[in-house]
């Protein structure tokens, strides 16, 4: 039995519910939004230490009001599975290219958070507090967030291998009192030492009164406390009622179209978000795991720690994640036992490019889901995904920083729709509206959100009076969320996200989502990877459709790949599609989640200078945007 069969279970039982298909129990989540998410927090356990007067004490948006009244702890959540029974299954499994396996048992994480929350206290550490880590995916940053929660102070966090200046853009935001940093790490067998780039932060952020090393990888950091000082001292696991909404943590966006967002989380929006995704669409369950590479910069970090909310261990990975090989990741979802298994679309086509045979070479028969995020998967990865692993549901989901969660998704009760995304998360009114905010099913339109949810921001940092977080989501359609991607919903509800809507390509009046032609073209051999930008005629012409093209090793972009590529996109897609020209460059620019930058290149291409564009810091190939620089020129 699924979680979301004993879900729908307990609303028979409790309140008197019947839904007969996922579609019906959608509709309610979405219509009787105090019903379902009280529903969530009765069926998760939520332990409310004051009562709420009301789910939804407002509802318009920006400014819908949740649970008023009630008072809650994120941590207390989250190590709940810690009840002093002796618990001796693992919490924490912590693999790492810097050092040897690192393994915590519940009580042994609920003793560390214990003893950090102690030493963060002994620091001057209370509520309202910021504390920020320039740390990788490891125990100890697991713990000092947990730490940092049990006491109603905010977190942030940074992973190292960004610059001192892109830190500085989003740690001075929010002006730390404390800062948790590593010397350095090993990325696959190269060590890499961020010694001079903690001292630059340590200098661009004025308010740190305090700074603690962590000791990890080669070099050391003067002046600091130690990691070990920080915990050396007993306390007690207790944890901190705040209010629903009192910030939690604050999200990064990426920064490659400006300075990054500050976005503030509430304990108890991401809370009933994560206890809502991680039980009843990823079915997780005490006793399980879920492993899911992702640096603490993603927000993914987030959700993989959120997997202690339901009894699941988590299963921590800092390095290359392609090293030794790109099947590494497969031997480590063996060896940890997981459960679920998370991936990006980029990984997975890697595989498959590779030859990789997991469920021939490793045992796997604890994974009952394999979750993709990130990026669009074309359909020959759920292809793959299939042939490999019969009877595993591939979870292949849409969201991200600015819900802390999944906007559209899949889960047991849903059918896998190849190359598309199997519908709307529960609780999530998701559709696409056209430009004069009218519902479309099967054309493009924006993604957007009717209802509100717990977990859409609290607000930005330093936004008093909430006009950048206006701005960013309801500048379009008063009243209602605009994500900012560009969808089509499909009769079913299934659901293609064809790309960034501030990337679409206007093509002679018709708008074409990057995505479609992502999936035509880098299924050719010859073709390693691709960006497609349209480049507006100030002049008011019809502009210039430019297609660029990474080619494979061993190919090279000559008149008959040009060709080739018109031909495939012509038939695939349609005329439109078909590029003014097509230009080799020898790598595509993406953030550090594995995103394509058109927007950037895109500027570049039409004038802009490349400091204004993106930080070098946000990018996962810093070189990759010379390429550009150059054609501008």
């Amino acid at each position: 039995m699924t979680e979301l069969d004993r879900f729908a279970d307990w609303l028979r039982t409790e309140r008197g519910l019947r839904f007969a298909s996922y579609q019906e129990l959608h509709a309610w989540s979405t219509k009787d939004l105090d019903g379902f998410w009280s529903a969530v927090a009765g069926f998760s356990g939520v332990r409310f230490h004051a009562p709420a007067t009301a789910v939804l004490g407002r509802r318009e948006m920006p400014g819908a009001e949740w649970f008023p009244g009630a008072t809650l702890n994120y941590a207390e959540h989250a190590l709940r599975s810690c009840d002093g029974t002796g618990d001796e299954s693992s919490a924490v499994i912590a693999y790492s290219q810097t050092r040897e396996r690192v393994e915590l048992t519940w009580a042994q994480l609920g003793e560390q958070v214990a003893r950090a929350r102690a030493g963060l206290r002994r620091l001057g550490v209370g509520r309202g507090d910021r504390v920020v880590a320039y740390a990788p995916n490891i125990p100890e940053t697991l713990v000092a967030f947990l730490a940092t929660a049990s006491l109603g102070a905010v977190w942030a966090s940074c992973a190292p291998e960004f610059g001192a200046r892109s830190v500085i853009d989003r740690f001075a935001q929010v002006e730390p009192t404390v800062l948790l940093v590593v010397p350095g790490y090993s990325y696959g067998e190269k060590p890499i030492d961020r010694t001079a780039e903690v001292a630059a932060v340590r200098t661009g952020l004025p308010t740190v009164r305090h700074v603690v090393a962590i000791p990890y990888g080669a070099g050391e950091v003067p002046d600091t406390l130690s990691w070990d000082e920080l915990v050396a001292e007993e306390g007690d696991l207790t944890f901190d009622p705040v209010p629903f909404a009192h910030p939690l943590c604050v999200l990064f966006s990426s920064g490659t179209t400006g300075r990054p967002k500050a976005i503030v989380h509430g304990h108890g929006g991401v809370l009933l978000e994560q206890l809502k995704n991680h039980a009843l669409s990823w079915d997780l369950r005490r006793g399980d795991r879920i492993l899911w590479f992702s640096t603490t910069a993603w927000v993914m970090w987030n959700a993989l720690v959120g997997g202690l909310l339901v009894g699941a261990g988590v299963v921590l990975i800092d390095g290359n994640p392609v090293h030794p090989d790109v099947g590494w990741q497969w031997r480590l979802a063996e060896e940890s036992g997981a459960t679920l298994m998370g991936a990006s679309p980029g990984w997975l086509m890697a595989c498959r490019a590779a030859g990789v045979e997991p469920t021939r070479d490793h045992d796997l028969s604890r994974v009952r889901q394999i979750g993709a995020a990130g990026s669009p998967l074309p359909p020959e990865g759920y292809r793959w995904v299939a042939e490999r692993f019969p009877g595993v549901l591939l979870n292949v989901g849409s969201g991200g920083t600015d819900v802390c969660g999944g906007i559209v998704q899949g889960g047991p009760w849903q059918p896998v729709v190849e190359g598309e995304i199997s519908g709307p998360a529960l609780g999530v009114a998701a559709a696409a509206f056209d430009a004069d905010g009218r519902p479309v099913v099967g054309e493009l339109g924006e993604l957007v959100i009717t209802e509100p949810m717990p977990s859409m921001p609290v607000g930005f940092w330093g936004d008093a009076d909430g006009s950048r977080y206006r701005d960013a989501y309801f500048d379009v359609y008063p009243g209602v969320w605009r994500h900012g991607d560009w969808v089509r919903f499909s009769e079913s509800g299934s659901v293609i996200v064809a790309g960034r809507s501030d990337a679409t390509l206007n093509r002679g009046g018709v708008r074409l989502g990057t995505a479609e032609f992502y999936g035509v073209v880098e299924e050719l051999p010859e073709v390693a990877d691709s960006l497609v930008v349209h480049l507006e005629d100030p002049a008011g012409g019809p502009g210039e459709l430019v297609l660029f093209v990474v080619p494979a090793p061993g190919a090279a972009l000559d008149d008959a790949l040009r060709a080739r590529i018109g031909r495939e996109l012509r038939a695939a897609l349609s005329p439109r599609h078909v590029p003014d020209r097509i230009v080799a460059v020898p790598a595509v620019p993406r953030n550090r989640t594995g995103k394509k930058l058109e927007l950037p290149a895109k500027r570049i291409l039409l004038g802009a200078a490349p400091e204004e564009v993106a930080s070098r810091d946000v990018l996962a190939d810093p070189t990759s945007l010379d390429a550009f620089v150059e054609l501008a020129r």
